[in-house]
């Protein structure tokens, strides 16, 4: 169904060059809507995502989250995450007492902290070669 849909919502984007796109229902029981063909290219690879399964995540740009929930999203303890605050690895900025971490910089700590586990791992790798641990 959602394969379907997002058939329908490019092929509609692929020949229209208006700034906005008119939604009507067939029955006329739901009010006229117009739209900017930027959010229906939006919907239709949200669409396309969801006929493969991926899962998918909308997040305001600008969206803080305390401590916990960033240990939530890290799946990491909510103590790990106030040491590497501490440390100066993951920026943050404090709301009284409270630590709040921006989405977007819990984005890129997360991709530089699969970068170095992936580093490491492939040096392990490199070291059992070399002692002859191949398996």
């Amino acid at each position: 169904m959602a394969q379907a849909a997002q058939r329908v919502v490019m092929a509609s984007l692929d020949h229209s060059k208006a700034t906005s796109i008119q939604l009507v229902s067939e029955d006329g029981s739901a009010p006229t809507v117009n739209v900017p063909p930027k959010v229906l290219r939006f919907i239709g690879q949200a669409l396309g995502l969801m006929a493969q399964r991926r899962p998918v995540l909308l997040m305001p740009q600008k969206q803080e989250l305390s401590t916990m929930e960033a240990a939530n999203f890290l799946n990491v303890s909510r103590p790990f995450v106030i040491k590497e605050i501490e440390a100066g690895r993951l920026k943050h900025r404090k709301v009284g007492t409270h630590r709040r971490v921006l989405y977007e910089d819990l984005l890129i700590y997360a991709m530089e902290m699969r970068a170095q586990q992936e580093s490491a791992l492939e040096r392990m790798a490199q070291d059992a070669s070399e002692l002859g641990l191949d398996y």
